[in-house]
């Protein structure tokens, strides 16, 4: 059965990404209590960018803790620092890191189930320039585009709590795209 292995948050916060000042929501830190669960997201997690995170069908983002050691490796070998390279749940900006659910294995319209909540998988995410720089070199949104290591967004289907280490199940939807396409879909101006 997959479980929650951990459940970050973070505040939206100005950094200088080269020359600029910009707004992000990345650096999300762990929650170890129960976290309350409404229509828009997590409680205390912002996004930046309404523009292309968050929302009813961006409301919360999850990612797969199996493919950390990827992202480790692809630092390591674009020159970020072995103490750099380390990567704690929450750094590719996710609020939930998942043991047990690859993006393979979802569809759009699938319901997460958790003891206190109910998460329906909507969209793959899209990396931006932000990730780029979260990851520390120039390549990561186009690796994430080769690999299709992109996590997925939840739609709160019905609100209420999650906390780490929970076990969950895929309730499954009515199985029209699965989130592999959709990012295929979309990626395809990366992959030129």
């Amino acid at each position: 059965m997959p479980q929650l292995l951990s459940v970050q948050v973070g505040l939206a916060r100005r950094t200088n990404i080269g020359e600029r000042s910009i707004l992000t929501a990345y650096g999300k830190q762990p929650v170890a209590q129960a976290v309350p669960v409404l229509p828009l997201g997590l409680l205390g997690d912002d996004q930046a960018d309404l523009s292309v995170h968050g929302g009813l069908a961006k409301a919360v983002y999850a990612y797969p803790s199996e493919h950390y050691a990827y992202w480790q490796a692809a630092r390591r070998g674009a020159g970020v620092g072995e103490i750099d390279a380390s990567l704690p749940h929450g750094s590719l900006g996710e609020n939930l890191t998942l043991q047990g659910l690859l993006e393979t294995e979802v569809w759009a319209g699938d319901v997460l189930k958790f003891p206190g909540c109910e998460l329906r998988v909507t969209l793959p995410r899209e990396p931006c320039y932000k990730f780029n720089a979260a990851m520390g070199f120039g390549r990561a949104s186009k690796l994430m585009a080769q690999t299709g290591f992109c996590g997925f967004y939840l739609a709160v289907q019905t609100s209420g709590t999650l906390r780490a280490g929970e076990s969950f199940e895929v309730i499954p939807g009515r199985r029209g795209v699965g989130i592999p396409a959709l990012f295929a879909a979309k990626m395809s101006k990366h992959l030129r």
